[in-house]
């Protein structure tokens, strides 16, 4: 049995477009110790496949990061194998902001050494012993209380677009490179309330772990980060303290939480929050890009990248053999400047 997508990418694309149903994108995390991770991975992998359930899945022995795009018609099936499930059980089901349905066109589910790149030991401070979960209005009231932090724990092409009034914005590339930043920070200022956000929560959950293990008090964290956030807002008419747009690691980008545009195209300055990788499959550079300089430079970064785009097939294929897109997964801080 082929546990595995082995399909052009093109070809899944072009089936997704085609499907007759609807797909709700949703997301999920749990910290469970999990015994055999290569069987607990192709046990999801031949559910979900029957399910038609496509997205991104992290397993480690530390337990499961997941994002999800399952068919409509599927939910309730997927709602109840998740209940079911020992490793599952309980969980939180975070539904997409804004959802196009076009999130992801394929599943794939890969074992990892742990399911976040934290640079942490977990033998070395109890990784269950977590801060306290605050919903939204709760969260609104906690901020507005005297000698009070919020900190981002994303990273800086996320928090451009989107973030809570007043937070700290760790200017990094990686959750890791933010950890010793943050402590370092708190050593020094000392807060009462500690209030950690991120996009769906599973950041928070480690790091608060880690901030009480290092002696911090009164560490909060956001109850399924800035996605619930939004629901409970829009929901319940809560005053939304983020502006902007939630960046997402699928197909979509980002998701408005409100009209606010807060960040700039890279290449003319002009208020801007979508982010595009750069049409040259040599580059990929994660950047802002305005409609207008979408359409001057055709979704590329720089006049460069567009005169690559317009060679012929072959002679890209031999650029760009032996190269590594450098920018596909650490995304640069340079901003693009037209010329």
């Amino acid at each position: 049995m082929i546990l595995h997508n082995k399909i052009d990418k093109e070809i899944l694309k072009k089936r997704l477009a085609e499907e007759p149903f609807k797909r709700k994108t949703l997301s999920f995390y749990k910290f469970v110790e999990i015994q055999d991770v290569e069987k607990f991975r192709d046990e999801l992998y031949i559910r979900w496949n029957e399910m038609q359930v496509f997205g991104r899945i992290y397993v480690a022995k530390e337990g499961i990061n997941a994002q999800l795009s399952v068919p409509e018609h599927q939910m309730e099936s997927l709602n109840e194998f998740v209940e079911n499930h020992s490793y599952l059980k309980g969980v939180l089901l975070n539904f997409a902001i804004e959802d196009d349905g076009k999130s992801f066109y394929k599943l794939r589910i890969l074992v990892k050494h742990k399911i976040l790149s934290d640079g942490l030991v977990n033998s070395e401070f109890n990784i269950y012993d977590v801060a306290k979960h605050l919903d939204a209005l709760s969260y609104n009231q906690k901020l507005s209380e005297p000698n009070t932090v919020v900190i981002d724990l994303r990273n800086h092409y996320e928090h451009e677009v989107g973030h809570f009034e007043g937070a700290v914005l760790p200017d990094v590339n990686t959750y890791k490179e933010s950890i010793p930043i943050i402590v370092d920070m708190l050593e020094n200022k000392q807060p009462d309330n500690i209030m950690l956000y991120c996009t769906g929560g599973i950041r928070c959950e480690k790091f608060s772990a880690y901030l009480r293990h290092k002696g911090f008090k009164n560490v909060f964290q956001l109850k399924g980060g800035v996605i619930n956030y939004a629901h409970q807002v829009k929901k319940s008419g809560v005053e939304s303290k983020f502006i902007g747009k939630n960046f997402v690691f699928d197909d979509r980008m980002g998701e408005r939480v409100t009209h606010d545009i807060i960040a700039h195209c890279h290449q003319c300055g002009e208020p801007a929050d979508t982010h595009k990788n750069c049409a040259n499959d040599a580059c990929h550079l994660l950047f802002i890009q305005c409609d207008k300089c979408a359409s001057q430079f055709n979704n590329c970064c720089s006049n460069d990248c567009l005169e690559a785009t317009l060679l012929s097939t072959e002679v890209q294929k031999q650029l760009r053999k032996g190269k590594v897109h450098a920018n596909a997964h650490h995304k640069s801080k340079f901003k693009v400047v037209a010329v």
